[in-house]
Parts: C-alpha cells; structure tokens; sequence
C-alpha cells in the first residue's frame, strides 16, 4: 500500500520527535533545543509539529 506524502512526512516526524526523547533520555541532550534554542518559537513549532503528527500517525496505523 502507497503513503501519501502528508502520511511520509508525518512518519518522518515522529521518528524525529522518537529519537529527540531518546536523546533526552539517556544523554539529557535535547536535539530539538540545541538546533533551534531553547523555548524559541521555532522549537516549540517543531513540538507542535512532532505532536499533530504523532495524532496523525495514530490514524493512518490502524486505516486500510
């Protein structure tokens, strides 16, 4: 079955967003932060983003 490429890049967030906890997790090193600042505008769009996708991928995980 083809993704759709709303359903690609929603994937593709949410292994980001996966791997930025993993970071934070075992190293308390916060991908996210350090790439755009701490508590930027644009940190907390990528958290929005990661957490619309995450919503999103719920979804399309259990859709034919």
């Amino acid at each position: 079955m083809a993704r759709s490429t709303l359903e690609l890049i929603a994937l593709v967030l949410v292994v980001v967003g996966g791997l930025n906890w993993g970071l934070v997790g075992l190293f308390n090193f916060n991908l996210v932060d350090t790439v755009f600042g701490a508590a930027s505008t644009l940190a907390k769009i990528v958290y929005v983003l990661v957490g619309v996708s995450a919503v999103y991928t719920i979804f399309f995980a259990f859709s034919d």
